[in-house]
């Protein structure tokens, strides 16, 4: 069994971030999950949240991502995110900004689809307003 897992993290835009990690800790939609060398092979949805990323027996990475999904095989981790910011990037007060322009979307909506979308844009500000803590 090897000693570290391979950890990958992908945007639709390029690659973000690839090292060896001895743990890598995934907000999975069912609740966070730790992905050791020699895990067994899954696919799991991602929900708003904070991958935490420990080397050298610490925390080494800590990056909030919203939405996505995360596949494990062969002591390798590959999250694919919609979006993706490491926590230390966070800016508390334009998070706070965004938060309250989503609300207000949420109440000027003018059909559940627009609702829906502003919804989704409150839980994912709110996620990340709750990393940047």
């Amino acid at each position: 069994m090897a000693d570290s897992v391979r950890f990958e993290l992908v945007s639709p835009e390029k690659l973000l971030l690839a090292l060896d990690a001895e743990m890598v800790v995934v907000p999975g939609e069912g609740g966070d999950f730790g992905v050791l060398p020699g895990h067994t092979p899954l696919i799991s949805t991602i929900r708003n949240g904070v991958i935490e990323v420990t080397v050298d027996g610490r925390v080494a990475e800590r990056i909030f991502v919203a939405g996505g999904f995360a596949e494990i095989a062969n002591d390798k981790l590959t999250v694919l995110a919609e979006e993706a910011v490491p926590v230390k990037q966070l800016d508390r007060a334009k998070v706070e900004q965004m938060l309250k322009d989503a609300r207000e979307d949420v109440e000027d909506a003018k059909d559940d689809h627009a609702k829906a979308r502003a919804n989704a844009q409150v839980e994912k500000y709110t996620a990340m307003l709750e990393a940047a803590a």
